[in-house]
């Protein structure tokens, strides 16, 4: 079964930059969406970002749009998160999680995704 992999987290001041990468063992990205989430202490998880098998087409979080940037090299198995104009607010641990479903509509919902990474703690300080 395959597992994932979160790395690239740190400790940044507020406007600074981080890219986080979502590799798998066991198994392969390719075709399967993929979805970032992130949760901070005392709040649900909330949709970051997604992207469909080919990397054809991205979706974001409100919050993130313009900022955050997801993407995929599918013959290197990863999937990529890069983080522009980070705010305190972005705080938070990331997850990259892997979705069975072919149904973009539903690659904001977390219940959607079948594998998750063990997250990778992002803190942004102003």
């Amino acid at each position: 079964q395959v597992q994932l992999v979160e790395s690239g987290g740190g400790s940044v001041q507020a406007g600074d930059s981080l890219r986080l990468s979502c590799t798998a063992s066991g198994g392969t990205l390719d075709g399967y969406a993929m979805g970032w989430f992130r949760q901070a202490p005392g709040k649900e998880r909330e949709f970051v970002g997604a992207i469909s098998e080919s990397g054809r087409y991205v979706y974001y979080g409100d919050s993130v749009k313009g900022r955050f940037t997801t993407s995929r090299d599918n013959a290197e198995n990863m999937v990529y998160l890069l983080m522009n104009s980070l705010k305190p607010d972005d705080t938070a641990v990331y997850y990259c999680a892997l979705t069975y479903s072919t149904d973009y509509r539903t690659l904001s919902t977390a219940r959607e995704y079948a594998t998750w990474g063990q997250g990778t703690q992002v803190t942004v300080s102003s």
